[in-house]
């Protein structure tokens, strides 16, 4: 699970590793922190020189340093030094900061939430309300992209067990299932409500999460009965989920008389709630 934390208003990229039960961390943004760096330029270089001095001294903080895909400014996925939370405090250790002792403080209370989380995943769900209440989204629009967020989880999970990995073939499937219900790839549905790099499911109305919830939900289902083999195979179970709830898009459109794809977006967060359009 990639994750994005938060430390004094700078981003660390994370990783969630479940078979270890612990997180791994971007380098180059932990030192870009701890350094107080002007960029990650800066920082980069930063830790290619320690790194190098490091590896010189034989210290085992570059042995245990892994790589990992992480998402970079320009929304592209590149290989990046990571550190597992111990790694991390060695680290600290290497670079002298008058945010060693925070930073510490944090990587706890990081530590510690995931670990609360594992054990009552009630807590996962009521940060995550907590996020959405803070950017201003209503409690009815709130309550039905929890759901989403637990359904897509169990589709995720299933793909998972039918062998597929890697994130681009995650958002393959997710785009086939996407164009499926609504006639849109996500690219497309994105442009169309005026996004760049937002969450698309965060900037829909409570009848678009119900109907790509639909699709999620019975995708699932049908991955579960047919038990595909094959990626191939996976993208037509994708597409038959997303067929049921573009009937069922086009059943409610042909009854409301109008479209419920909507370029309404999270600038209008009360509008999210209930599509307003017959209002225009």
């Amino acid at each position: 699970m990639s994750n994005i934390k938060v430390f004094e208003d700078k981003k660390i990229r994370t990783h969630w590793n479940e078979q270890e039960e612990d997180w791994y961390f971007s380098v180059v943004d932990v030192v870009w922190i701890l350094t107080d760096s002007k960029d990650y330029q800066t920082a980069r270089n930063y830790w290619k020189v320690l790194k190098n001095r490091l590896n010189k001294e034989g210290s085992e903080l570059v042995t245990n340093c892994n790589q990992l895909k992480m998402q970079s400014a320009d929304g592209k996925f590149y290989m990046q030094d990571v550190l597992n939370t111990k790694g991390i405090l060695r680290l600290i250790q290497s670079i002298p900061s008058k945010k060693a002792e925070p930073f510490k403080m944090w990587l706890a209370q990081v530590g510690s939430e995931r670990l609360d989380e594992i054990a009552d995943p009630e807590k996962a769900i009521l940060r995550g309300a907590d996020f959405y209440r803070a950017k201003g989204y209503t409690e009815g629009w709130i309550n039905q992209r929890l759901q989403t967020i637990e359904m897509r989880k169990e589709l995720t999970d299933e793909w998972k067990e039918r062998g597929i990995t890697k994130e681009k073939d995650f958002a393959i499937l997710t785009n086939e299932l996407t164009k499926a219900w609504s006639g849109m790839s996500v690219q497309e549905y994105k442009k169309f409500k005026d996004l760049k790099k937002e969450n698309l499911r965060d900037n829909m109305t409570n009848i678009e999460l119900t109907l790509n919830q639909l699709a999620e939900v019975t995708t699932t289902i049908l991955s579960r009965q047919q038990k595909p083999d094959t990626f191939e195979k996976s993208k037509k179970v994708a597409r038959q989920g997303g067929q049921v709830a573009k009937n069922a898009r086009q059943d409610i459109e042909q009854r409301i008389g109008q479209s419920v794809i909507t370029p309404l977006n999270a600038q209008n967060k009360q509008l999210l709630e209930i599509n307003n359009n017959e209002d225009k």
